[in-house]
């Protein structure tokens, strides 16, 4: 049975700042989370924001169930633009033969 995303598919290495909310000079990050391995889409799409703007995905990324990654964070992908994440959707099927993965969509 599968739990995860198989390692060997996670091709990219991604550099992550959490998201730690905002502070008197703009957003605040958490300490950077370097080498995060990851499968990098990076063709754009129209995506829909929390907060109902409709929005153009730079990125799409598939990591490890367990990336600490809130919207708001900011990512620096592997050619070494820096983006933003826009949404970060857990996805699981617990007792079925899929990987849980999390994916996030950025600006």
């Amino acid at each position: 049975m599968v739990t995860q995303v198989p390692p060997a598919l996670l091709r990219h290495r991604i550099t992550v700042e959490p998201a730690a909310g905002e502070g008197a000079y703009g957003p605040q990050y958490r300490h950077a989370i370097p080498d995060v391995p990851a499968l990098v889409d990076s063709s754009p799409r129209l995506v829909r924001a929390p907060d109902g703007r409709q929005l153009t995905a730079s990125a799409t990324l598939i990591t490890g169930p367990t990336l600490d990654c809130p919207p708001g964070s900011r990512i620096t992908l592997p050619d070494g633009r820096t983006t933003t994440a826009i949404t970060v959707t857990r996805h699981t099927a617990p007792g079925l033969p899929v990987p849980a993965c999390t994916e996030v969509v950025c600006e």
